[in-house]
């Protein structure tokens, strides 16, 4: 059995909840591991860096737990989110406490280490890399990424600029590996258009912005209710890479959001700390929350998304 089938055997949908800086908490990842999604979060979220040793045993023993009181519904398995740029001076703590606990997935992003791989690989784990194109793909695969999280346009976050149809044809002409798509996924029906395309998973973040769980603002999370994908702006200017971001919250912060300077990729810093301040007032999402509209509890929104996915799979199917 493929790396891919067997994840996609132990969950209900096949989605993966992408890690949401700031907003990722345990009681969010536990719920959507419950509700039979990966739930993940970034181990930069843990603040200070003591924290996450705090969040594994949470989530594990948790975890354990609820699947020793319901054998026949086990939770999905969860993942942490590593920035393995060169400025995120907690990596190698951070990956030590991944190991300790056996973080069942492990979600790369801003390089690909292949010491990181190797360690994660020691234990059983499985790595999935995020990139935004064909030639990122490439070398996390040649450094040792078990699967890929191709980001193409409209997704959240740090962003790519492709189609997701070009995106994944291009990668699934040399790579059959587990393979996730992210971009403006927030629906059922899109989780199976994801499948159709030729991924694994479809990879969903700002549709659980909108949820109990998240730690988010209670504004930021009416604003996702309220936006459309024309509310999404592209810039560079808040982290040094180009993410997408909702147009009120830079409104917000006295900036036109038509005519934002470019920022320098060379001052990306993930110390302790970094950039938060413009991650908790400049609110990111992606362009797929015109679905969105009303904030729920995860476990909720995975329910919507599971009965969704099968309308549309019985509706093709006659």
């Amino acid at each position: 059995m493929s790396a891919a089938q067997d994840l996609r055997n132990r969950l209900a949908i096949p989605v993966i909840g992408s890690p949401l800086f700031i907003i990722s908490n345990p009681k969010l990842v536990i719920a959507q591991c419950i509700a039979g999604i990966v739930g993940s979060f970034p181990a930069l979220n843990a603040r200070p860096a003591s924290q996450l040793d705090e969040w594994l045993a949470e989530i594990t023993e948790t975890l354990a737990a609820w699947d020793r009181d319901h054998p026949d519904r086990k939770a999905a398995p969860f993942a942490v989110n590593q920035i393995v740029h060169r400025s995120n001076a907690r990596l190698e703590q951070d990956l030590e406490l991944c190991v300790k606990y056996r973080a069942p997935l492990v979600i790369t992003s801003l390089g690909a280490r292949p010491e990181v791989n190797q360690a994660v690989h020691g234990y059983g784990g499985i790595v999935l890399h995020d990139i935004i194109n064909d030639r990122f793909a490439r070398k996390a695969v040649e450094k040792g990424a078990d699967g890929l999280i191709a980001v193409a346009a409209g997704a959240g976050g740090h962003a790519g600029t492709l189609s997701p149809f070009a995106l994944v044809q291009e990668i699934r002409t040399w790579f059959q590996g587990p393979l996730a798509l992210s971009g403006a996924i927030a629906t059922g029906r899109a989780v199976l258009a994801a499948e159709a395309m030729g991924a694994d998973f479809a990879y969903i973040g700002s549709a659980f912005i909108a949820t109990e769980e998240a730690n988010a603002a209670s504004a930021y999370k009416q604003a996702i209710v309220a936006s459309g994908a024309e509310d999404i702006v592209y810039t560079n200017l808040f982290t040094g890479v180009h993410g997408n971001y909702l147009r009120p919250s830079i409104v917000a912060a006295g900036l036109d959001p038509d005519n934002l300077p470019q920022s320098d990729a060379s001052a990306m810093n993930f110390h302790e700390g970094a950039k938060a301040k413009a991650w908790k007032d400049i609110w990111g999402s992606g362009q797929g929350i015109g679905a969105v509209d009303a904030v729920l509890p995860a476990g909720e929104r995975v329910a919507r998304l599971i009965a969704e996915y099968r309308a549309a799979r019985a509706a093709l199917c006659g």
